[in-house]
């Protein structure tokens, strides 16, 4: 028995996979939801409730997973903050201030980060899981 992976799917494609996944998952948490709640006392919340934002971030978790199990955590690094700073410099770009820059920034910055902890965690599991000798791999 050799140490090959059945059908490696190259870097490149691998990245682009999870961009585009990323760039759907933007537009069906986020980008339905332009408007921004008014309260009673007059503070405004929005555009996005804490129940979008956590759906985007647990329905990211699974193809990140995927690709790290399979040993592309560095496609899943820089495809999927990718895609999520692409999605989100498109959808806010009409920000008159231009203040959407730092948070395209913040998107980026920390997408990555958490993208990296979940490959890195995944890859040790999957990892872990080989040593054990576990069956499937």
């Amino acid at each position: 028995m050799t140490n090959e992976r059945r059908n490696p799917a190259p870097l490149s494609m691998t990245t682009v996979l999870l961009a585009g996944t990323a760039v759907v998952m933007w537009a069906v948490w986020l980008g339905w939801d332009q408007h921004y709640d008014v309260h009673p006392d007059g503070s405004t919340t929005g555009p996005y409730d804490a129940w979008q934002v956590i759906g985007l971030g647990l329905g990211l978790l699974v193809p990140v997973c995927w690709a790290a199990f399979r040993g592309h955590g560095a496609a899943a690094v820089l495809g999927t903050p990718g895609g999520l700073t692409l999605a989100a410099a498109y959808d806010w770009s009409d920000d008159a201030s231009g203040l959407f820059v730092i948070g395209v920034g913040m998107i980026m910055i920390g997408s990555a980060a958490a993208t990296a902890l979940v490959a890195v965690l995944a890859s040790t599991l999957r990892q872990a899981g080989a040593g054990a000798g576990c069956p499937g791999r």
